[in-house]
This record gives structure tokens, sequence and C-alpha cells, in this order.
């Protein structure tokens, strides 16, 4: 009996070892940070066999009940019109420059490298953005305010936006979007990188039937004519990735060619200089809707023309022509994770008292990003509408839960409980 019992006890010792070491393991963070990641692929694998993914569901018949319409204060009151915008182009148009040519290759140094965390990469990208001016900070300085839980997976521009100028406020910074590859080159040449979104392409699958596409955030700090690519700092990838001048755009016409720009108060006078009318936001956004009206007739057939010339009339709150745009959209068929990093249709089916398709939406959504906050925002705000407070509470609780500090989540809230 006693041989028996030191066999067990040989037989534990190194169970138990091993056991303490994978706990040991289990609190470096670099360890913890992959399991995590590998756990959250495993889920939305297993939540991708339980709901299948489907294609986006088109329009329906217009619907919507005369219910309350006061709507969420979650976009400005006092923008110009597209036509009073598009007025302004036409009666202060800038001065004629004579061009001064741009040098055949410019690459800046290139700020200290950060790879992304999960879900990270546009903490990670303004990160090395802010290091470009001394900054020394790293990913988690910035999500830890912005993106709090790491299982958040998308961080928008205007997030970014807060950031900036509310803890590197010794800069400046504005965002824009419609820009083109010459304006990233003329900011380039005068010393300033230019953070964009764009289209980003997974390497596995993160369910059946995945069509891998996604939203990704990357750094140009530099440009060659000869390669006929620029030079980014991408997260994901690695640092100093030369991106050709035609994939780029392409990617990033998904995200209406958005653009941040971080930039010294000396530097100002340049930039206003380089963007000329898209300094002022109102004339950007119109001439971005006139360069979306465009494409939908030179490229009809492309899915990302469409979407965007639904969410340039959205910033104009002109809701049934952004809804018309974005029914014409989903017949073309947007990539499966659109509604994780865009919210227009949102806002526009709200607004154009089309609840039927603001629910669709919000659960085609929810379907691939459980967690997503504005999704269930929005699906709050449809039960609002269809009458069920205590469900869109409920809604927007759970929003606020996904991302703590969700200003337009507890705005909900207040609303609710005011009324």
């Amino acid at each position: 009996m006693r041989i028996k019992n030191k066999n067990k006890r040989l037989i534990l010792i190194p169970i138990a070892i091993i056991i303490g070491f994978v706990i040991i393991l289990l609190f470096i963070p670099n360890i913890q940070h992959r399991l995590l990641w590998r756990w959250e692929i495993a889920r939305a694998y297993v939540n991708g066999v339980i709901n299948p993914v489907s294609a986006v569901p088109t329009a329906q018949v217009e619907s919507g009940p005369a219910a309350p319409t006061k709507p969420p204060a979650s976009q400005p009151t006092t923008l110009m019109t597209a036509t009073q915008a598009a007025t302004l182009v036409q009666a202060t148009p800038m001065p004629t420059l004579t061009p001064t040519p741009l040098p055949e290759r410019v690459v800046l140094d290139a700020p200290v490298y950060e790879l992304q965390d999960i879900n990270n990469c546009g903490p990670a990208t303004l990160t090395m953005y802010l290091r470009y001016y001394g900054w020394e900070g790293d990913q988690f300085s910035v999500s830890d305010i912005i993106k709090p839980i790491p299982q958040d997976r998308n961080v928008n521009v205007e997030e970014l936006d807060y950031y900036i100028k509310n803890y590197a406020g010794w800069l400046q910074t504005i965002y824009r979007v419609g820009g083109d590859l010459e304006l990233i080159k003329k900011l380039t040449s005068a010393g300033i990188p230019v953070m964009i979104e764009e289209a980003f392409y997974f390497e596995e699958s993160y369910w059946p039937n995945d069509d891998f596409w996604g939203g990704h955030y990357l750094l140009i700090t530099g440009y060659d004519d000869q390669k006929q690519a620029f030079m980014g700092q991408d997260s994901f990838k690695g640092a100093n990735q030369w991106n050709a001048f035609s994939e780029l755009d392409q990617k990033w016409q998904a995200f209406n060619r958005v653009y941040t720009l971080i930039y010294l108060p000396e530097q100002e006078a340049t930039v206003k200089s380089i963007l000329g009318e898209n300094w002022d936001a109102d004339i950007n956004r119109n001439l971005a809707l006139e360069t979306a009206k465009k494409e939908t007739e030179t490229d009809p057939e492309n899915v990302y023309t469409w979407f965007n010339l639904g969410s340039n009339y959205v910033y104009f709150e002109e809701y049934d022509l952004a809804a018309q745009a974005y029914d014409h959209a989903r017949e073309l068929g947007w990539p499966q994770r659109m509604l994780r990093y865009q919210f227009g249709p949102f806002l526009a089916y709200f607004h154009s008292l089309r609840t039927d398709d603001l629910m669709a939406l919000t659960e085609y959504a929810l379907e691939r990003t459980p967690n997503s906050e504005e999704a269930l925002l929005w699906r709050g705000w449809g039960l609002y509408r269809e009458g069920d407070s205590q469900a869109a509470i409920s809604d927007f609780e759970e929003a606020l839960i996904a991302h703590p500090n969700y200003l337009d989540a507890q705005y909900a809230i207040n609303f609710m409980q005011a009324n």
C-alpha cells in the first residue's frame, strides 16, 4: 500500500508542477492576450455556426408609425444643407496658385513601431502617430480611455479625435472625408503623416462562409512615385510596408476616404493651405457628396459608391435620400462586417421613420458583432419607436456595458428616464 501511495505522489508531483507552471504563464500579459484572442476567434466561430451568416437584408416596404420622432442628440443641428454648402463652394472660390512640383519620393522618419493587441488597430495606429511628435505613451494609454474592454471591436474616428483633443491637447487635429492620393502626397511632403481607415482582409476565417472583410487603420509616412506606392506603418502587418497607390485607393474608398491629421500648432497654416476648401467641414462633406454622386454614375455596381453617397447625405440630415442610397447599396450587397464600423444606415432609417429596416439591420449587425454598442443603441431607439420602452432601456444599458462611458447610450437612458 505504501508503494502505491508513493507512486501516486511521484505522478502527482510533476502534474502539480505543470499546472502551477501553466497558471504562472496565464499571468504573463502577452500569453493572456494570445489566449484571449484565440478565445474570441473560437467564440465568433461558434456564433457563426449557430447564426449562419447571410446576405444583408434588402430594403423593406417603407414603414414607421407616427410615433414620437424626437431624435437622439447624436448629430449636429447647425449643419448647412448640401445645397447651401454647394452654393458656398461656388461663391467663395479659392485663389489660383501655381502648383509646386512634388518630390518623386518622400519618406518621413518612422515612429517607434507598435504591434496591435486584440481589436486594437485604432489605438495602436494612433500611438504611432502621436509618437511621431514625441508622445511617450502606448496603445493601452489610448484604449484604456476610449475602449476599455478588449472585446470592443471598433474604434471610430470620432473616438480617436476625442482622445487627441483631450489627452494630447498640445497637438492640433482634424478629420475629413473624400481624400485623394495627391492630397496624401502633399501632406507627407510637408512633413505631416496621414492616418486613414481602409478595408482589410483577415487571414483566417472567423465563421463559416466568412468573407474576410474588415476595417483597419493605416498611418502613411511617405510615398515613392517610382514604386507607385505609399509607405505605411501597419499595426498588424508591420512597420514600413509599401502599399500600391491603386490598391490603397480602392480599400480607402470603402470608408468614404476618411483621413485624420495631427500636426503642431505652428503647422496649421500649412495644413489649411494644402486642404484649401476642404478645411471647412461642411464644404468638405459637400465635395465628398459630389464625388460619391459621380462615382455612382461611373461605377454603378460598386457598393461603396452608394454607401458613401448615403453617408454623406446623413451628414446633411437628408435622411430620405440617404436611405434610398443605402437601399441600393443593400441590393448590391455590402460586406458582412460593414455595420461593425459604419452606422449611417441606422440614423438614416430611424429618422426617415423606416423602423422595420432599422430593426432588420441592427439585428443583422448584432448577429455578426453581438457586443456592438452602436447596434445595441440603435436597436434600442427602434424599440422605443415601436413603443417597447423597457426593452429599449435594456438595450441602452447593454450598450453602456459593452462600452463604459458611451455618451450616446447614457443620453438615451437619461432621455427615457425623463420621459
